[in-house]
């Protein structure tokens, strides 16, 4: 049995790698925009997004990887009625830093373990963020010294790196800010014995 991580994200990889985790990573082909839009039109909460697009994900590779364990993971956004995905672009990050300035907003961050194309375990956290009222021209010059990295996050912000000094306070836990809820999710994988207890 192999560990595999449906996700190509760098940042998840790194949560792992630095765990001591032994995986291989296998990015999904879920479009996610497609299994949301119907989601959305039923009216799901964000919580429910995050872990049944996790959930997709997962069972996705796990489809392929018959008897391996697969980890798939999702977050969202969730403010003032609103769902805030990757911007496409840095005018986009600007309009929703501006949006976000002075506010608090949830991440909802999921984890899935599945096996032969089947969920075995499921787990959402959310942690609250407060930004700080943030100028026009902070932001412009935040997004010019961030660059491009900024666009492979929620929010337009990475706070592993320059995005802390967007915040004033955070309720939460880090792994879950970051997209991956570690702490459960490696109590889960002792349950299962894939690493010692």
């Amino acid at each position: 049995m192999t560990l595999v991580l449906a996700s190509g994200s760098r940042i998840r990889g790194d949560l792992m790698r630095n765990a001591g985790l032994d995986f291989e990573v296998c990015p999904s082909d879920v479009d996610e925009r497609a299994v949301e839009a119907p989601l959305l039109k039923s009216g799901a909460t964000p919580e429910d997004l995050a872990l049944i697009l996790a959930e997709a994900k997962a069972n996705d590779v796990s489809e392929r990887r018959a008897g391996d364990l697969v980890i798939g993971a999702d977050q969202v956004l969730a403010f003032n009625e609103q769902r805030f995905t990757k911007p496409d672009d840095m005018e986009a990050a600007r309009r929703q830093l501006l949006s976000l300035s002075g506010k608090t907003h949830e991440l909802i961050s999921s984890v899935v373990i599945s096996r032969d194309g089947a969920a075995i375990w499921r787990h959402s956290s959310i942690a609250r963020l407060t930004m700080r009222d943030l100028s026009p021209a902070f932001i412009g010059h935040y997004l010019a010294n961030a660059g491009d990295d900024i666009l492979c996050s929620v929010g337009g912000y990475q706070l592993e790196s320059l995005g802390v000094q967007l915040f004033k306070r955070i309720d939460g836990d880090y792994f879950t800010i970051l997209g991956l809820p570690m702490l459960p999710l490696l109590d889960q994988l002792r349950a299962l014995q894939v690493i010692e207890s």
